[in-house]
This record gives structure tokens, sequence and C-alpha cells, in this order.
């Protein structure tokens, strides 16, 4: 078929390569360098990127003078078939801009992916509970395209436990006590009414939901989804303990832990094939037996979520906030067993996802046959990458490379952005794209997936590629998923990037959808953008009982990055500064007592610490100490050490030579300050070079009688 006679809309996302606008013309490259013509039409109207909470951004006026080379925008427009020899000829309705010029990308600002949690915490709050006291009693799964509670009064534990994540990540994020105390009362829901012990075995496992009539419960304890009727669903049980996870790893709380430790204990008694390796997908609900006839389709299977959504959902996160041996080697198992069984690039550049007990592949499954979820290549890649970090294995860089290398043509819309959902694992005779199994929409958990993917690859490999890659997938998903109107995200948008609102698709809370995805998007997103790619810092909250933690050791790192990476550069307990910290191991030694205690903390990429230069001369008559650069809340660390040396050497003289240190905030000054006041009274000191604002900062401190000035 040649060229329709038909008009139709589409998007067209790339980089402006031509700057002339002849006739309103310019040119686009899309991704993967393909070229369009792109004609401004008479009424076409321009936006700049907003996030949400932000008001319509009118570029409409700025249209033209923000045409220039090397930009990356999106264009929505009408495809006309009428040209010369059938060709084809676009003209555009409508232009987004990803930042102010061709270098910004507005969800690159430190503090964008924060604003973000926010209004997401905000939404799900209200959407929730309203402005009652927050009570989970009156917790929905679902939830219609406004946040509105629909007439099913179900509460199914996994989404109750994904929006507690999403609540307690908004917290670390902002240290706003209300989205604590909804994650603080949603796990102690969970335990009470959603999670059944076993003493006998020291195992506990989690009903599938709660029927919350107004005058009684039901709890259902198989699940009732339509995959997994009648079974336990291993991925019920480790998205059940989500949410509670990130809660411990806020409060410390030992009896979160408890809960936390018998489900693994559950894990390993009944779901882990000690025989073949790797955890079977379901167990029956009487015998917790893999292999019991009753499961059907589910007997004896093993699958992607069953191996490897353990360390997203909850197992990276307890591991760092307990650094526990068991947990750390159940950790590189499931890496292990993914790039060991997974991989099947002779055949396809698909993962394998379901398997027999045997590991012999299982391609008649279900809706799955042999197909494949784009979004899990995608989270292969970016869980590898941060287990590479932990356990230096060059096989988890080799297959997260290998992804992200073979992910953009086979699963990415390299027209108009995005990852796409389901399609066929192989291509047939003839054949050039992957078909699409349903549909070709775009589904905004698989987004998450991509952006991660490529945003960790770039902060830890360094390859302009992959920030490329992450730079296009951050901004299809702000572009296009954030409803700017209700709140939230959508769950689905057409290819073309327009939210796609029937069915159940249409809603902000289903089984398939909670405060999940993406919240632990905007927390992780975040992390690696300012932590690893742009080198900015970032603050982290927490509220621990001290009594509650081994040797009252509080561990803040926010995610497995690479060592050394990042360090504290800054303590408050209950917003007063506080020293006992490593900087570099990032764990906090906290006072001894017995109540909660809020923890602010600062990390900062080592990089940006390097701001500040020190070198220290000793010998017998004088001792110098050289600051170059600069001292901000970043370089307080290597001031202070740099301080530290100097005390040690018990000068009798001291020169303190900062004739190249260009600034110095307030901060950085009463720390010399109050250091020196450490030296010898007879200690003569001699400040050498100090510019006229840093010097009227030790004025204004009243240290100009201490010291002698040239």
């Amino acid at each position: 078929m040649k060229n329709p006679k038909f008009t139709f809309s589409d998007l067209i996302a790339g980089y402006v390569t031509s700057t002339e606008l002849k006739d309103d013309v310019f040119t686009l490259e899309t991704s993967d360098g393909r070229s369009f013509q792109v004609k401004l039409s008479a009424n076409v109207y321009a936006e700049l990127l907003r996030n949400l909470g932000e008001p319509f951004l009118d570029n409409t006026s700025e249209l033209r003078n923000k045409i220039e080379k090397g930009r990356y925008l999106y264009a929505y427009g009408i495809f006309y078939t009428d040209g010369p020899n059938d060709s084809l000829s676009f003209e555009a309705k409508h232009i987004v801009f990803v930042g102010n010029d061709a270098a910004e990308y507005r969800f690159e600002q430190q503090d964008w992916w924060i604003q973000q949690i926010k209004e997401l915490g905000d939404f799900y709050l209200h959407a929730q509970f309203g402005t009652d006291e927050i009570d989970y009693k009156n917790y929905r799964t679902s939830l219609n395209l406004e946040g509105q509670h629909t007439t099913n009064f179900r509460q199914e534990t996994d989404t109750i436990s994904r929006l507690v994540y999403g609540f307690a990540t908004a917290y670390m994020m902002t240290g706003e006590e209300c989205y604590l105390e909804a994650a603080d009362k949603g796990t102690e829901y969970l335990i009470k009414h959603l999670c059944n012990s076993k003493p006998d075995d020291n195992t506990a496992f989690w009903y599938h939901a709660l029927d919350q009539a107004p005058d009684k419960e039901k709890k259902i304890f198989a699940s009732e989804f339509g995959d997994d009727y009648d079974a336990i669903p291993a991925y019920e049980q480790i998205y059940a303990l989500a949410g509670p996870t990130q809660t411990y790893r806020i409060t410390g709380n030992p009896q979160i832990l408890d809960v936390i430790e018998k489900t693994i204990n559950l894990f390993d008694k009944y779901f882990l094939d000690k025989e073949r390796e790797g955890y079977f997908s379901h167990i029956d609900p009487i015998n917790f037996d893999p292999r019991n006839e009753t499961l059907g389709h589910n007997r004896a299977r093993k699958n992607w979520n069953s191996v490897g959504d353990h360390a997203p959902a909850y197992l990276i996160n307890l591991v760092l906030a307990t650094d526990n041996d068991r947990y750390k080697q159940m950790l590189e198992y499931t890496a292990d067993t993914i790039t060991k069984y997974f991989p099947d690039y002779a055949n396809s550049p698909f993962v394998q996802e379901k398997f027999h007990e045997d590991w012999s592949h299982d391609q008649t499954w279900g809706w799955q046959q042999n197909r494949a979820v784009v979004g899990h290549n995608l989270k292969i890649a970016w869980n590898l990458m941060r287990m590479h970090s932990m356990f230096d294995k060059d096989e988890y860089v080799a297959l997260a490379e290998k992804i992200a290398e073979l992910m953009p043509e086979a699963g990415g819309d390299q027209q108009r952005g995005g990852w796409y959902d389901v399609v066929e694992r192989t291509l047939a005779e003839g054949e050039t794209y992957h078909r699409f199994a349903w549909h070709d929409r775009k589904a905004w958990w698989q987004q998450e997936q991509g952006i991660l993917a490529y945003l960790i690859l770039a902060g830890i490999l360094n390859k302009e590629e992959y920030l490329k890659l992450a730079r296009e997938s951050s901004s299809f998903y702000n572009a296009w998923f954030l409803d700017h109107e209700s709140g939230g995200v959508y769950f689905n948008v057409l290819a073309n990037g327009l939210p796609y609102l029937l069915g159940t698709e249409r809603n902000k809370g289903s089984h398939s959808m909670s405060g999940y995805h993406s919240f632990e998007l905007t927390y992780l997103a975040s992390v690696y953008s300012n932590l690893l790619v742009t080198k900015q810092p970032m603050q982290f909250f927490f509220k621990p009982n001290p009594a509650g933690l081994e040797n009252r050791i509080l561990r803040v790192q926010p995610d497995i990055l690479p060592a050394g990476s990042v360090q504290i550069t800054a303590v408050t307990i209950d917003g007063k500064a506080y020293d006992k910290f490593d900087a570099e191991a990032l764990t906090i030694e906290l006072p001894d007592v017995k109540h909660h205690v809020k923890v602010c903390v600062i990390l900062t990429p080592v990089d940006a610490a390097q701001r500040l230069l020190t070198r220290l001369d000793v010998d017998n008559q004088r001792t110098t100490l050289y600051l170059a650069g600069e001292i901000d809340q970043s370089s307080l660390p290597s001031l202070k050490k740099a301080l530290d040396e100097l005390l040690n050497c018990h000068p009798a003289a001291v020169t303190l030579d900062v004739s190249n240190l260009k600034e110095a905030d307030d901060a950085g000054i009463r720390t010399i300050i109050f250091e020196f006041q450490k030296l010898s009274s007879n200690c003569k000191i001699t400040i050498s070079g100090a510019n006229a604002a840093i010097s009227g900062k030790f004025e204004n401190n009243h240290f100009a009688d201490s010291a002698t000035f040239v």
C-alpha cells in the first residue's frame, strides 16, 4: 500500500536541524536519524513543558525565536498526503518545548521531581481520605479519573502497600509530616488487617484483599485477579512488602522488620526452588505447594515477577536499611538467576520471561504466549546496574548494556518518543516491526523503567547515548502523562501522547495502579539525575527511634550507588546541626534517646564536594593551610577535615592562605572561627589574601581582633 489517501494527526519528537524558518518550515530529526519537514500552521500554539501544579506556560509569542538548532521538541499536527508524487507533508498545530533553550531540560532542575512527588502525595491523600483524619478503613483500591472513590468496597493488599510506599517516599524527599502519618498508619493497617503470621514455622503471608463494608470486613485469601485466580502469586506477596519496607527505612520500627523477615521466610520455605534455582510464581492456598494440580496453568512455573521483582519492590530498600548479609545474598541470587536464565538473544531481542520449573521456556501461557513486556526488559537493565554497584559483576553490566542497545529499536517509539507495552518477541517473515499484542498504547509504569534504566546507565557509565535516551524518555513522560486537570498521572496514552481514557485504564486507582511507580520514578529519577548526572546535592528525611536501630546507626544511602560517589555533607536532628556521622559510609550515629527524632541529611556528589581544594604545609615555625575554590554547604566536610589535620599539628603559628578562595558562605566562615578557637591561646593566627567579601564576613563574626589580616 502506498501513502494513504487521507489525512491523519500524529506526533513527531526530534531535534531541530535547520533554523532558517523559510516559509515557516523547519526540519526535525528523530531519535533514530530520520528527518521531517515541519510547517508551522497559521493557528499553531506552543507551550513550555510544565510540572504538576504549574499553570499553562504559553510560548506561542516566542515560538519562532525558540526554533533553534539542537533543541529537542514535540510537534503535534496533521499529515497531508497530497504532496508531489503522493508525498507526505506535515503541518504543526501544537509545539512543546522541553526547556527554555536548547541546552535545558526542565526536569533536570534540582527540585523538579521533588515538586512532582508533593503534587502526587497531595492528590492521593485527598483522593483516599479527603479532609478527614487518615483512616485506612476508608481506603479504596478503585479511584476514578478525578481521584474519587467508586462503588467498589475492595481494599487490595498490594495497592495499599504501593500507596504506602508512595507516601513514605514523599516524606523522605520533603519531610512533610502528613506523608509519614499516612505511611505509618497504612503500614499498621496492613499488618493488623491483611497479614497472617504463622508462629509454627516463623512465616507470614498476606491476604489478597479485604472487602470493607459499613458493618463488617471480609478477608479474601487467594487472588481473585484473572491471571492468578484461586492461587497465591509471588508478586502479590512481594509487593505487600513495598510500603512497609520503605516505611521501615524511615522509622526503623522493629515490628515492621519482624513481619518483613517472616515474609522472606515464606519465600524461602514455599516459593524457592532449592533444586533447580529461582522462585516459583504461584503456590496453592491450601498446601502452599507450587506443584499442586489445582494451580492449572500456573503449576510449577517461574516468571520475571517471581524472580526479578524482589529487588525493586522491597529487597534493595531492605539492604539499604540494614546492610544485612542474608538480604545481600538473596539480592545477588536473584540477579545471578536473571543473567543465567533470562537472555534469549539467539531467538529474540527480548528476554524470555516465563518458564517451566526446569527453566525450559513456557511460550504457551495465557495472554503472554511468546510475547515480551517491554518494560520488564528495561527493568532488568535498571536493576542490574543498581546491583553492579554492590557486587561488581561484569555480567550485570554486559546484560544491562545489551538491553539498552536493543530496546530503542525493538520496543521504543523512535518517532514520537516513549516505550511500548506488549509486543511479539519474534518477527514473522517479511516483518520489520515487532507486532503489538493488543494496541500501540504506552503505559505509565513502562515509561518509568525506561527513564530509570537510561539515567542510571548514563550516571554510572557516563555515555552520551544513554543520557540522550534518558532525556528523551523523561521528556515524553513529563510532556504527556501528567494530568494537569485532575491531578496524578494517566494510566495509558496513545502512541501520539494523547491520554487514553476508556475502561479501567481511565482510572487513577485499580488493581494495576496505585501510588507506587509514579512515586518511585520521582524519587529515583531525582537521585540519579542530581547525584550521578548533574552533580547537585539532595536532602533526605528520616524519623527513627534510635532505640530501635542496632547500635543506633541510621543508614541513609538513597539507593545502591557507586562506592564513593556521594557523601554526607550536613546533618540536622530536630532542626539542630549534628556531627556524629560517617560522611563516606553514609551512616549517622544517632543520639541515645528513646523517642523519634527527625533527621535531615544532605548528600552531595563527591565531584561537587571537590569544589574546595585544601593543602597543609607544616614546618617548625609556622603551619599554613591553603584554601582554594569555594566554601558552601557541599564542601564543609572537606574544610572540616583540613582544619582537623591542622589542629592535630598543635601549631605555634598558623597562616590561613585564602588568596585563591573565591567565595565562602557564613557557615564556612563560622566553621573556621569555631575550629580556630581550639588552638592554643598563644598561637598567632594570620589570614592571608582574603578578598573584601571574605574579610567582611570575618569582621561581621568579630574575628578581626583574633587574627592578623595581610
